[in-house]
């Protein structure tokens, strides 16, 4: 267990902590939420860093680290709908989670076969515009009840303004989210149709 793959480990543990924090109606839990989302998601790009720095790219971190990412990325997404956000659409996120689950079953099941299954350049960058939607929109629930709480000035945060940028960055991760997904798919046929057969 070395610290690239301990970093990867944190990050499943981060992320119920998160989703808590993010549920709790509470301003504070809600930016403490925002904080552990940041950190869990430094921890994302520093672990494939400091695995490739020290040479210690490792089976489990290949497969464990796009899993923690998925986690994350998940929890998050459910709980936005859980809140009842209107800018974030239920079948966007569900195509996002359902994707994710279907590459991470594939994985799963090539792992088990002694086959490890690493994430594209595309995948990655896939991950990284969920990780951006994410955050954007959990400043913009933060500036919003600031706005209620404590009277700061809306800006450029109003439902007209800031909700549509929201859900066109959904919109891109949802397609780019889906076309990764197909990717994989076309990529690993040959394997599909072992495990099918």
């Amino acid at each position: 267990m070395n610290l690239p793959n301990q970093l990867t480990v944190s990050r499943i543990i981060l992320s119920p902590v998160f989703m808590i924090l993010l549920l709790n109606e509470s301003f504070w839990s809600r930016f403490a939420a925002l904080l552990v989302f940041i950190i869990a998601s430094l921890t994302d790009l520093y672990d494939g860093y400091l695995a490739r720095k020290t040479g210690v790219i490792t089976n489990f971190g290949k497969f464990m680290d796009p899993l923690a990412d998925k986690l994350l990325v998940s929890m998050a997404l459910i709980s936005f709908i859980a809140l009842g956000l209107d800018y974030i659409i239920a079948w966007m996120v569900v195509c996002i989670v359902a994707r994710d689950f279907l590459i991470t079953g594939l994985r799963t099941v090539a792992a088990y076969r002694g086959l490890v299954i690493p994430a594209s350049g595309a995948a990655k960058w896939k991950t990284a515009l969920q990780m951006v939607l994410i955050i954007v929109t959990q400043v913009h629930i933060l500036l919003q009840m600031a706005h209620v709480k404590f009277g700061t000035p809306l800006l450029l945060i109003g439902e007209d303004a800031f909700e549509p940028v929201i859900l066109g960055i959904l919109i891109v991760t949802t397609l780019q989210t889906l076309a990764t997904g197909v990717s994989y798919l076309l990529s690993n046929r040959a394997f599909i149709k072992r495990v099918m057969s």
